[in-house]
């Protein structure tokens, strides 16, 4: 049973790859994405500190919204959930007919990703534990969820949470066949009862705020978005404005910032031409996911190693330009949070196909869970217009709108990092100093995500 994972499966794949192969001038994008990058760095090193704090301080208050109905949402969002299992395990095997897959790949983790950066915190309504944990309480007379205190170890930090986003970006870009949806549904019915016994066992917010990664992770998406809640009323910012008070993350929350931007990087980076020639593989004779689970499971923690090692030296570098008395850990800690628009942004840009073809496929499936001919919604008969990202047209904008993406999430990201450097260092000129080299980084990658975007892949 244990060689199980390792015999040969239907390789399916979740359908983020590209159906073409850009032929634009892609250089002078990746030069004009740079420059722009670079441009904003030293506009912002002139503008005086106390016009940006102002900027970003600015709200336009909406109106008051209360949790009355918190608890039946997450409920009726964790019946959604168990008849999505049940269609995985009953359903149709092919992953483009059965919902599952698509609900989870395509609009939970491509498309709600892009609604926590818009809206704010959705998932706090909508994740099918809150509901359930409610009610569980309530019946055996346990503290409501918000006063229950957390008996998560305080050492522990986010590491749960960061085991457990490795082990799901492992099963999302390793695995033989994430999208099998027999196979899917007992993975993720394996996680729902795993985090209901530890939300039992911890607490309901020391487990959510440390432990499920959907949570954690959504938790920090939802610091970008331009919609506000505090004290129960909704009020406007400008986007990337709530990053700059967040307070200093640990190592271990600082890794799981840096590990979901370099999963998401490596996705992309594993089927090109270059990745597959490294190590010998023909990428015109793809062998499937199967053959190549050695090779990404090295490349996803190299890349991560990677990545790690060079954020921390550029922000070691910048503080001893800079000087002052922060600690690394602190100063790491806190501009990481500088990530958050470029992780958005790379995880728009990269998952837009999937997000715009899927998608249809989805509706589609969720009129008829079961393949018996149901038709729920009135969308079972849709043709799915897979044309939306193939053609030149098609390659035309779609490029357009992922390096603009890509080159506008670099741009808020030095905005970012300047607003969380003056925390740091009170005056501007030091300031500006200290992130020089995180700037470079950041041209450098968007340099990078540009190529990728760009170069042909396999698979």
């Amino acid at each position: 049973m244990a060689l199980t994972p390792l015999l040969p499966t239907p390789a399916f794949a979740h359908a983020s790859d590209r159906g073409h192969v850009l032929l634009l001038p892609t250089g002078y994008y990746i030069a004009g994405g740079a420059f722009a990058v670079a441009v904003s760095f030293l506009v912002l090193a002139l503008l005086p500190p106390a016009a940006l704090d102002n900027f970003w301080r600015r709200r336009l208050p909406l109106f008051a919204f209360g949790d009355g109905l918190r608890t039946i949402v997450s409920l009726f969002s964790f019946a959604g959930f168990a008849l999505l299992i049940a269609a995985g395990l009953f359903g149709s095997r092919d992953p483009l007919s059965n919902p599952l897959p698509l609900v989870i790949w395509t609009l939970l983790w491509a498309g709600f990703t892009l609604l926590q950066g818009v809206f704010g915190d959705l998932w706090s309504w909508l994740n099918p534990w809150y509901g359930p944990c409610r009610v569980a309480a309530r019946i055996f007379r346990l503290r409501s969820n918000e006063a229950q205190p957390s008996r998560l170890p305080k050492w522990l930090g986010f590491w749960p949470a960061f085991i457990l986003f490795s082990a799901f970006a492992w099963f999302e870009l390793i695995d033989p066949a994430p999208d099998d949806p027999s196979r899917l549904a007992l993975a993720a019915g394996a996680y729902w009862l795993v985090s209901v016994v530890a939300m039992l066992a911890f607490g309901y917010c020391g487990w959510s705020r440390h432990g499920e990664f959907l949570s954690v992770f959504f938790s920090m998406v939802a610091r970008f978005a331009p919609v506000q809640r505090e004290q129960g009323r909704l009020s406007l910012c400008w986007p990337g404005a709530k990053l700059l008070a967040a307070e200093p993350l640990p190592v271990s929350g600082t890794a799981f910032l840096l590990l979901t931007l370099s999963s998401v990087s490596f996705d992309g980076l594993s089927k090109t031409f270059f990745w597959l020639g490294l190590f010998g593989v023909n990428p015109l004779e793809f062998p499937g996911r199967s053959a190549l689970i050695g090779i990404g499971s090295f490349g996803l923690v190299l890349t991560f190693v990677l990545f790690a090692a060079v954020f921390g030296l550029t922000v070691f570098v910048g503080q001893r330009l800079a000087g002052g008395g922060h600690s690394f850990r602190q100063a790491a800690g806190l501009l990481v949070w500088s990530i958050v628009p470029i992780a958005l942004a790379y995880h728009i840009a990269h998952y837009l196909t999937v997000l715009l073809v899927d998608g249809q496929y989805a509706l589609v499936a969720l009129s008829d869970p079961f393949a018996l001919g149901w038709n729920l919604f009135g969308t079972a008969d849709r043709m799915v217009e897979a044309g939306i990202v193939a053609g030149a047209g098609s390659a035309r904008w779609l490029w357009n709108l992922q390096a603009g993406v890509i080159i506008a999430g670099h741009v808020l990201a030095v905005l970012v990092a300047h607003g969380l450097a003056w925390r740091l260092h009170p005056q501007a000129s030091r300031a500006a100093l200290s992130q020089l080299p995180l700037t470079l980084l950041m041209i450098a990658y968007t340099m990078f995500g540009l190529w990728l975007l760009a170069t042909p892949t396999a698979g």
